[in-house]
This record gives structure tokens, sequence and C-alpha cells, in this order.
């Protein structure tokens, strides 16, 4: 459909705590499209030039407080890309991504921590970039810690760590968040079964309270766990919003053999 016959999307709902309009972002393929002047000038819906592409592209839906939506879809075809748009560390080339409040991303898990500090030192650098004071991470870390199960490396360094520790430590830290709104990638796969279990069950207690969780996975098993919601993505573009078992009913359709 070109840019011409596209029906404008609907406006934003006026309690939505995220509201995506007509998001485009556009990337070359072995890194970030560079923009410079002539850029900034010409038409919003330009050609693609040679070697880039469209990792989403025209992608509008709106999150109500407390919904738990899963995102669906192959490798590659934009998932990651939207979490990092909800919580602000992208910017769209097209469209607009609106927040009302703040965002627990457990996204990356490197995000925020430093190799050659010690685990405790990173604790109180990624919560204080969180925005938690010294005073509220004083209070929270023996918590933090004994969550993360990491009491005997408190004071190791962080890269010696296993990845399924980095984990650990990153979801005990962003789960003490006070944000209304979790965003989480397929980072908890890594790790072992116990401990993911864990973390399953402190999301269904933020979900309790009230939070909203904005999940990537491709385990229908979670999926169907957490959310009642679903987005499909395909091909960077929005292909279902609907309920979640709707979602991937559709996903497994279309990828059948």
């Amino acid at each position: 459909m070109t840019a011409t016959s596209r029906v404008p999307a609907p406006p934003a709902s006026g309690d939505a705590v995220i509201s995506v309009r007509d998001v485009g972002i556009r990337f070359r393929r072995n890194r970030r499209a560079r923009r410079n002047l002539k850029d900034l000038f010409s038409a919003r819906h330009r050609r693609t030039r040679p070697g880039e592409f469209w990792a989403l592209r025209h992608v509008s839906f709106d999150v109500h407080p407390g919904e738990a939506i899963g995102v669906v879809g192959r490798n590659g075809q934009g998932k990651s890309t939207l979490l990092k748009l909800v919580a602000e560390v992208m910017l769209p080339d097209e469209g607009s991504v609106h927040v009302r409040g703040g965002v627990a991303p457990l996204i990356e898990i490197t995000g925020g921590f430093v190799d050659d500090l010690s685990v405790r030192d990173n604790v109180y650098l990624a919560a204080g970039l969180h925005g938690m004071s010294r005073r509220e991470i004083d209070e929270a870390f023996d918590e933090i810690i004994a969550f993360a199960e990491i009491g005997d490396f408190v004071d190791t360094p962080y890269k010696h760590l296993s990845s399924g520790m980095k984990v650990r430590v990153a979801f005990a830290v962003i789960s003490r968040l006070e944000e209304p709104i979790l965003l989480v990638d397929e980072v908890l796969a890594v790790g072992d079964r116990a401990f993911r279990e864990k973390c399953y069950a402190r999301i269904e207690e933020l979900l309790a309270g009230g939070r909203t969780l904005f999940f990537v996975s491709h385990s229908e098993k979670d999926l169907r766990r957490f959310c009642e919601r679903g987005l499909y993505l395909d091909k960077g573009a929005l292909k279902l919003d609907g309920p979640i078992r709707d979602v991937i009913d559709r996903y497994n359709a279309d990828y059948s053999s």
C-alpha cells in the first residue's frame, strides 16, 4: 500500500500508557543508517536507498494500564527493535512513540553494566542509572543479591560471571524498580529452569500489582501464561493485533510446514 493510499492511524486513546503511531525505523544492512542534512529536509516517505531496509513501518497500536502484551514473530521481524523504541533507546524515522510513565527494561543484559566493576558496584551503577537513589539501593541491596542467588560473587568482577549469572543480577535489579511498565526481551531464556521460574513468579506478582508488561518470547507456553493480547510482527509490519491465542494461531498457520 502506498503512502498516499494508507488509511491514517487512529488517534491515541486517552488512557493509553504506550501510544505508537505510524512508526517506521530504517537501518542499513550492517549498521544504523546515518542521516545527513539532505535527509532532514527531504520528504519523509522517500524511497529506500540501496543497502537500506525498514525494520518496522506503519506500525500503530495503544497499550493500556495493566495490559500484558506478547510480541510474536520470527527472528529479524522487528520485535526487539519495537521494545527499544518503547524504551526510548531508539528513535523512529517516521511516526511517533509516546510513553506515559517510566519503563523498567530487561532488554539487553549488558546494558548499564561495566565488565571491570564488581557485582556490588554494578548493582549500584545500574540501579542508579534507572533512577534509584543511593538510600533506596542500600535498602534493597541485600534483597537484590538474595534474589539473584549470587552472594558468593558479590565482589567478583562482572566480566567473570556466566551469562546466566548476569541475567540473575540484571533481573534482580530491574524487577525492583517502581516503574509502571516492564519490558522483557528473551534474555530470560538464558539460565537454569529453577531461576527462570522464580523470575516468572516475580513477573506474575508485578502484573497482579497492576504493572503493564511488554513481553517478547518464542515460547508459546510463556506467551499464553502471561499475555492476554498479542502483536504479530512480520516483515516489519503489524500483521495482527488481537487476543494472544488468535495471534499465536495465526503465526503458526503462516509458518507451519
